[in-house]
């Protein structure tokens, strides 16, 4: 399992890359991301029709891509045959939708994977199964935090894989967080930093879960959750949050 808890400052995760200055969950989004100091790429995965583990944010094709139609009503193949880099600029054009494999293969002893699954509105019977294997497959254990804002999700991984580094997202204030992650198994607690108060900060380590908040570039934002002692800060621009807090040494 992935040591999900930081000993010194916070990690960055890269929302979708670096989402904020190249297409997101793409390669050239993950790569200008380790460029400028993130820990840990996040992104999505959708099921396509014929059960491949795709990155893509939407269920839906339009806004990220040239095509149209619902990714889970489209094979790979032709997932594949389309342009997710020209809607943000010309120098992107030709980016693929990575699968699943390839950004595991792609990350293989080079930094940490945050994968969150989809499957609001669009359930994906299996999903969990595949995901499991893949990141098994590619020996990446060690290297991965699986996340859902459905935490059944969260459980079937879970069940799965007990090895498996796991989180729950939320965009709320539950009464008791701590009861929402143990009720899935989960190890990590993702709430938006709207809801990352110092309180519940304390409670979740002392419960020895990590606190990994979600998503914010303001300079005063991060320093105040660095200053909270959260486990890690997503961004859409890693270069602003390592402005604040710094590179990781080694």
């Amino acid at each position: 399992m992935w040591d999900h808890r930081s000993s010194d400052r916070p990690r960055v995760f890269a929302h979708r890359g670096a989402m904020g200055h190249a297409p997101e969950n793409t390669f050239a989004a993950f790569e200008l991301a380790l460029a400028q100091g993130a820990d840990v790429i996040e992104f999505d995965v959708h099921l396509s029709a014929d059960n491949q583990c795709v990155v893509i944010h939407d269920e839906t094709l339009e806004r990220t891509t040239n095509g149209t139609g619902i990714v889970g009503e489209t094979t790979l193949a032709d997932l594949k045959r389309l342009d997710a880099g020209s809607w943000w600029g010309p120098e992107f054009a030709g980016q693929q939708l990575p699968t699943l494999d390839e950004v595991l293969a792609w990350a293989s002893g080079r930094c940490i994977l945050d994968i969150e699954i989809k499957a609001d509105p669009v359930p994906y019977e299996g999903i969990e199964a595949r995901a499991v294997d893949l990141i098994r497959h590619h020996k990446m254990q060690d290297q991965v935090l699986v996340i859902s804002f459905d935490h059944r999700v969260v459980q079937r991984v879970k069940t799965l894989a007990p090895e498996l580094a796991t989180g729950i997202l939320y965009n709320c204030r539950p009464v008791d967080p701590l009861a929402l992650a143990r009720a899935c198994g989960a190890d990590a607690i993702l709430p938006t930093c709207d809801f990352c108060d110092a309180e519940t900060i304390e409670m979740a380590h002392a419960a020895g879960l990590s606190v990994n908040s979600w998503a914010t570039s303001d300079p005063a934002v991060i320093a105040r959750l660095a200053a909270r002692g959260v486990d890690s800060i997503c961004t859409n621009h890693p270069d602003r949050v390592v402005g604040v807090i710094g590179r990781r040494e080694g």
